[in-house]
This record gives C-alpha cells, sequence and structure tokens, in this order.
C-alpha cells in the first residue's frame, strides 16, 4: 500500500521567544508558539478575526539559529510533521500535547523586526540559506504579477 504523509506548512509570527534547552548530548532543543491567523465574515456579516496558536519544536543547527535570531513577534515560515506526546503534569495528571517538529523555516523578518521585512531560510539539514531584497508579495500583487510569470515558464 502506498506510504502516509504528515507534513505541515504554516506562516504565522512568534508569540513568544524561543525557551532553549541543551541537552547532556549537546543536542539543542528550541521551543515558542506560533500564531496563525484567519480572517471571515459570519453569518451577520460581521468581519471576525480567530486566532489559531501551534506548538512548536525545532532541534540541532535549527535550534542554535532560533536562540540567535528568532523573537517575539517575528514572522516565520516553518515546514515540518506534527507529533503527539504526552507527559504527566504537577497534579499527577497524564496529558497530550501536539507539536509542530520543524525540519525548514525561512526567517520573513529580521531579527529586530516584526514587521515581515527581508528574509534567510535554514533548514535541519543547515545547508540551506537564502536571502530576499524585498518582503514576499501581496496576494494582490502575486496575481497581477501571474500574467507576466506565465510567458516566462519553459513548457
Amino acid at each position: 500500500m502506498a506510504a502516509s504523509l504528515n507534513k505541515v506548512t504554516l506562516i504565522g509570527n512568534l508569540g513568544q521567544d524561543p525557551e532553549i534547552r541543551t541537552f547532556e548530548s549537546g543536542a539543542t532543543l528550541a521551543r515558542f508558539t506560533l500564531a496563525t491567523n484567519e480572517t471571515y465574515k459570519n453569518k451577520s456579516g460581521e468581519l471576525v478575526k480567530r486566532t489559531e496558536w501551534h506548538n512548536i519544536t525545532m532541534w540541532r543547527g535549527l535550534a542554535e539559529v532560533a536562540e540567535k535570531y528568532l523573537k517575539k513577534g517575528n514572522r516565520v515560515y516553518v515546514e515540518g510533521k506534527i507529533r503527539s506526546r504526552t507527559y504527566e503534569d504537577n497534579d499527577k495528571i497524564m496529558r497530550k500535547v501536539y507539536e509542530i517538529d520543524v525540519n525548514d523555516m525561512i526567517m520573513l523578518s529580521g531579527p529586530n523586526d516584526s514587521s515581515g521585512q527581508g528574509g534567510q531560510s535554514q533548514s535541519s539539514g543547515g545547508n540551506s540559506s537564502s536571502q530576499y531584497d524585498q518582503a514576499p508579495p501581496s496576494q494582490n500583487q502575486a496575481q497581477d504579477n501571474s500574467a507576466e510569470m506565465d510567458d516566462d515558464l519553459p513548457f
């Protein structure tokens, strides 16, 4: 039978500075929350904004990049997979939490900027890095450029 797929892609803003842990083995872990927003009109025609919070984990090289460059409010693109884990809380109650285990990240805002300007790509392999001179185009700009892009396609 065919293999299954566990892949998550998110663009959002950090809800807090990354929490960093370094283990005896030398491995580094970064944890933070990421907020994604959805806006829609309800039955009454009122504009409703809904925020979804995601628990993010990054290991090793990505964790080190997160520690160095990511701050609360920064906008990031992350790719990874959903993981669940259970733990016992302080009241001895077993809890289950879902996390996004990130294997690729693009910083959409600089280390001291939460406006979405600029960007840098990082992956768990540590070999991927690119710079963008401007912010990603808005949805309207992307639609305006779509006709120009069709002329450049090699097929």
